[in-house]
């Protein structure tokens, strides 16, 4: 059986990101993780950006595959939007590599971490706005820039879900989910 080198790089680099972060990981650290020399590590990344974006990618790809399996054709986009929000929002919660890039912006202020994080945003923002601009074509929200309401609505579960919590006592999912269409379903459902 022949070994996917390529794979055990990117496994070992995957851990050794959520271990150690961006910041601290080396390729040293990869090579012996993944049990290979170093420069079996440079025959499929030129270096430890490459390496970083790949995993961030798949990262990426998991969160997209989360938020696809939410949304159910039949069910209210508001329905829909909150359980992708609340699937997406978990995973990043629970996922090492994401708790880890979290604790590096906050305490280190890495560069790389930080245009990770922007970017795992950005994507989401991506998807949600899809999703708003499906629900205006079906005259399920109204609204003039897609852009602008996707941003608010994930600021707003975000400020629900975790900066409410910082100054009050925790919100319950059925809290966050009422208020959250409170505010949302009254400003912009038809």
């Amino acid at each position: 059986m022949s070994v996917d080198r390529r794979k055990l790089v990117v496994d070992a680099a995957a851990q050794s990101f959520a271990l150690f972060g961006y910041k601290a990981t080396t390729m040293d650290q990869v090579a012996k993780i993944a049990k290979v020399g170093k420069g079996t590590i440079y025959t499929f990344f030129t270096n430890k950006e490459e390496l970083f974006d790949e995993i961030l990618q798949q990262l990426i790809m998991e969160m997209k595959g989360i938020a696809d399996r939410e949304i159910q054709e039949d069910k209210p986009f508001f329905d829909n939007l909150y359980r992708v929000l609340d699937r997406v929002l978990e995973f990043r919660g629970r996922h090492e590599l994401a708790i880890k890039l979290s604790q590096e912006v906050r305490d280190l202020g890495t560069p790389m971490a930080r245009e990770a994080i922007k970017k795992m945003e950005g994507e989401l923002l991506t998807y949600i706005e899809r999703q708003v601009r499906l629900a205006m074509d079906k005259g399920e929200v109204k609204g003039h820039n897609p852009k602008i309401i996707s941003f608010v609505m994930l600021q707003m579960y975000k400020a629900l879900t975790t900066e409410w919590n910082k100054l009050y006592d925790p919100l319950d999912k059925e809290e966050i989910k009422f208020h959250f269409r409170l505010h949302f379903m009254e400003g912009l459902a038809p």
